[in-house]
């Protein structure tokens, strides 16, 4: 008897339990409705709240007079956007057909969040409709608009904001899956600031890092065109400046004698001869020989002395061709020097050459003769101002930037080749449509906005931007002018929004 006692009510107990689970398993949220190209969509969710784990979606398509649709080829993909470290999740779910125009798609949610849903139904004849939405772990229902379009009236969006929205009661339905409100004193609380897009007409600064270098069509090289041994070196280090004409070393080389020999016998044929009946039949020999000497870079004063004495002198000076400072030296006191070897590099400072570095977008918007300012750390409260000479055809394949040359006179000296520069370009100016740089938030390639839609109503707006203009950057798209976007705290408004969710909605 206390064995039946005790098994009655367990069995019942047992019994009670299995029936509530399985009402809770079959449990359905309320469907949601929307038309899209003369199709009616309605869906609902099994579990009522998706949960981390299996799910399904219970689909009924049917046509403009309320028939069911049979036979339709319908996808549905439920996924989650790559974030950061986080790659992409989800994806196609597995539909069947139930029969009288109803489907099921299954679909599992590794974890919770909020999910991206879309679907697409092509009957057998007729356009293809599409719907898009989003459905999120413990809340309840299914999001679901017309791809291209509202809700349609009537259609029960039953779904909450995502989790950190805090929707009020009684508050409009959002129109959009992505659209979420924030209420107006918690956006006073967390410091947001409204601005709106405006319409400018301003010139850019393309700003880049430069770097100080000579001007190297003034570079002039040293070499001799005869062999010889150097004497006396009086130019003896790297960084020595040197003026036009200075001599740099003394050079004995046997054919440089041998051809000084031959020009002052040349000089005393001519003088023999002026005093004879054809005073003139010695000038050639004398051009031959001063010539030759002249050819192989001997100094108009060194031939001018040589003719002056009257003797060979077996070291003779090379002189500097420019001025400038020594920036490669090759040569020491007594060394064999061979035709052609470069024993000296000399490189004017005045002028110089600026190179900066601009980034690959900002090509197109450079061109020669453009004004160019040049800053440098080491002369603070020092502006040089200059254009740009000339735009490399190449880009570095590293950096992805341009070398822009940039020429500067530099008549006191005070920029030297190796230092680093800040250049700002100042391009023509145009007419641009801006927001505060705070404005925009960045998505791996994409970047976005918050649209203010009034009442603490925000959307994410996709933008595509432009150049940045100080404080400002310019929108090329997703933005008409007079628009207000969220233009501080917008970090803060993303983590009030469950930015992924949002996101995964435009």
């Amino acid at each position: 008897m206390s064995h039946r006692r005790i098994g009655r009510p367990f069995t019942g107990r047992v019994a009670l339990g299995i029936a509530l689970g399985l009402a809770a398993c079959s449990s359905r949220s309320e469907p949601t409705l929307v038309q899209a190209a003369g199709i009616e969509i309605r869906a609902s969710t099994q579990p009522e709240s998706p949960r981390v784990g299996e799910n399904e979606l219970w689909i009924e398509l049917r046509d403009a007079k309320g028939r069911p649709i049979e036979g339709a080829a319908l996808e549905a993909e439920v996924r989650m956007q790559a974030m950061g470290a986080m790659p992409a999740m989800g994806g196609a779910a597995a539909v069947s057909e139930l029969g009288r125009g109803r489907y099921r798609a299954a679909y599992p949610l590794p974890m919770g969040g909020t999910w991206r849903v879309e679907l697409r139904a092509k009957p057998a004849s007729g356009p293809i409709a599409g719907a898009e939405g989003s459905v999120t772990v413990g809340i309840a229902g299914l999001r679901l608009a017309a791809v291209g379009g509202a809700p349609e009236p009537g259609a029960h969006a039953h779904a909450a904001a995502p989790e950190g929205t805090a929707m009020d009661a009684g508050a409009p339905a959002a129109e959009h899956p992505a659209e979420f409100r924030i209420p107006p004193e918690r956006l006073q609380r967390i410091g947001v600031r409204m601005a709106r897009a405006e319409r400018r007409t301003m010139a850019t600064a393309i700003r880049a890092a430069g770097r100080v270098t000579y001007d190297e069509t003034a570079l002039q090289d040293v070499s001799l065109k005869v062999r010889g041994w150097v004497g006396e070196l009086r130019i003896d280090a790297v960084g020595d400046h040197v003026a036009k004409g200075e001599t740099l070393f003394t050079l004995y080389s046997p054919e440089l004698y041998v051809a000084q020999q031959e020009y002052l016998l040349a000089l005393r044929s001519q003088a023999r001869a002026r005093e004879s009946e054809v005073p003139e039949r010695a000038d050639y020999l004398v051009e031959a020989a001063r010539d030759r000497l002249r050819l192989w870079d001997v100094a108009p004063a060194e031939l001018d002395r040589i003719a002056r004495t009257g003797e060979a002198h077996e070291q003779i000076a090379i002189r500097s061709p420019a001025s400038g400072y020594v920036v490669e030296k090759n040569v020491v006191a007594g060394s064999a020097v061979e035709p052609a070897q470069r024993l000296y590099r000399i490189a004017p400072l005045d002028p110089v050459w600026v190179e900066a570095e601009v980034y690959e977008e900002d090509v197109p918007l450079v061109a020669p003769g453009m004004s160019a300012e040049v800053t440098l750390p080491y002369l603070p409260g020092r502006a040089f101002r200059g254009t740009v000479a000339w735009v490399y055809p190449g880009l570095s394949e590293a950096t992805r930037t341009a070398r822009v040359r940039i020429e500067l006179a530099n008549p006191d000296q005070a920029l030297r080749p190796d230092m680093l520069a800040n250049v700002a370009l100042a391009t023509a100016a145009g007419d641009s449509l801006v927001v505060p740089l705070s404005a925009v938030l960045y998505a791996g390639e994409r970047s976005f906005v918050f649209l203010d839609l009034g009442q603490g109503r925000l959307r994410p707006q996709r933008v595509v931007v432009g150049r940045r203009l100080g404080e400002e950057v310019e929108i090329l798209s997703g933005l008409a002018e007079g628009e207000a976007v969220v233009a501080s705290a917008t970090f803060l408004v993303a983590s009030e929004s469950r930015l992924r969710a949002a996101l995964d909605q435009w």
